[in-house]
């Protein structure tokens, strides 16, 4: 039997896939080669090699048809869900990965690199895969190629598409008793300190074989690759208002900043107001980050022009460096500089009015739907939350 977790979704035919769900929903072979146009002997072969692929039958034959097995159960609505994002039966495997490979490398010499197909292989199949849709999805860029404007949509398209059909192999795995697959978390920079190590390393006790990727970044550096299927939650400060109807946040707890700065800072120790806070410069994120509008309403709210911020800074290894080296002030949450704190390197000059406390939560895709080992990772995440 064919461990499932080690197949690539690049090994199956996109048309086999089609003929399996069709056949799940009719019933019958016959009725799926009317639906699909494909004949009775092709998706008979097709249906064979595939569940050859996957190691386990994916139907019960019946005198009176085909019953979808557990397996097919859960990999069906999967494949539906990709072949809705590919949105046409004339695509194939090898074009949506080259599609892919060449967004993600940026020329045909990377994207062959990177995948192992020849450069002429991928030529063709992009210019295929162009002619199939009828659009034009990338432009000679000097020695690269750059994607159009519907380039990067179908790539987002395929991105999920791709992400789909991982989750349902995972699902397969877990089916035979295996517990793999992959979670991709997009960590924003207070996840990083308080909860997100603690629920990896709770998840992890409890599932060892399960991969966890964990890609740091801005919001604006995660976004997008949320959007497209490489990531599958964001771990950080929710936005107000949200992005997009695509997207669903959801509240793990509340975080409420303080003003710090180094351990002999001449407003430590005074109970300083914020008209006196204002007098000192700044480090701070950038404008449009919950934490940069919630340092401007706060001022604002009292009237108190806005100090200076000579240096924009989200990283916080670099602002406590800052700190420590200067008079400079900063907006951020005990958890991100506990280690600082403790050693005296640094330490909490004046709390912040409660009306700006900012919401910490999980970000995802509307439409995604986790596998089983990803929500046990959620609500290990959510626990994880409610008991820090």
């Amino acid at each position: 039997m064919l461990i499932v977790q080690e197949m690539e979704i690049w090994n199956f035919n996109l048309r086999h896939l089609r003929a399996a769900v069709s056949i799940g929903r009719l019933g019958s072979i016959s009725a799926a080669a009317q639906a699909i146009h494909i004949s009775q002997p092709a998706i008979t072969q097709g249906i064979v090699k595939l569940e050859a692929q996957l190691g386990q039958p994916l139907f019960e034959r019946r005198t009176d048809g085909m019953i979808p097995t557990d397996a097919g159960h859960l990999l069906f609505p999967r494949i539906e869900a990709a072949l809705a994002q590919i949105a046409s039966p004339r695509v194939t495997m090898t074009q949506l990965r080259a599609l892919i490979a060449l967004a993600s490398a940026g020329s045909y010499a990377e994207a062959s690199a990177a995948t192992g197909l020849a450069q002429p292989s991928l030529h063709r199949a992009v210019g295929d895969l162009s002619v199939a849709l009828k659009r034009k999805l990338v432009e000679r860029r000097g020695k690269g190629v750059t994607l159009t404007e519907q380039g990067r949509r179908t790539v987002r398209r395929f991105r999920l598409a791709r992400a789909e059909l991982d989750a349902g192999l995972s699902e397969l795995s877990a089916l035979l008793g295996r517990e793999t697959g992959k979670i991709t978390i997009g960590a924003m920079p207070l996840s990083r300190a308080r909860i997100l190590p603690a629920a990896v390393a709770a998840f992890h006790r409890m599932h060892p074989d399960v991969s966890i990727n964990i890609v740091e970044g801005a919001f604006h550096e995660l976004i997008e690759p949320l959007r497209d299927g490489d990531i599958d939650v964001m771990i950080g400060a929710l936005r107000d208002p949200s992005p997009g109807p695509d997207i669903t946040q959801q509240p793990l707890f509340e975080d409420r900043p303080v003003v710090i700065g180094r351990k002999d800072h001449p407003a430590a120790d005074n109970e300083p107001s914020l008209e006196a806070l204002a007098q000192y410069p700044w480090t701070i994120p950038a404008s449009g980050t919950p934490l940069r509008d919630g340092w401007t309403k706060m001022f604002a709210a009292r009237s108190i022009p806005l100090p200076e911020v000579p240096i924009e800074c989200g990283s916080v290894i670099t602002i406590r460096q800052i700190l420590i080296e200067s008079d400079f002030l900063t907006l951020l949450s005990p958890d991100q500089v506990a280690v600082e704190l403790e050693a005296g390197w640094l330490t909490k000059i004046a709390e912040i009015p409660k009306e700006f406390i900012r919401n910490i939560g999980m970000t995802t895709r509307m439409d995604w739907r986790p596998t089983a080992m990803q929500a046990k990772f959620i609500t290990i995440l959510e626990a994880v939350s409610k008991s820090d």
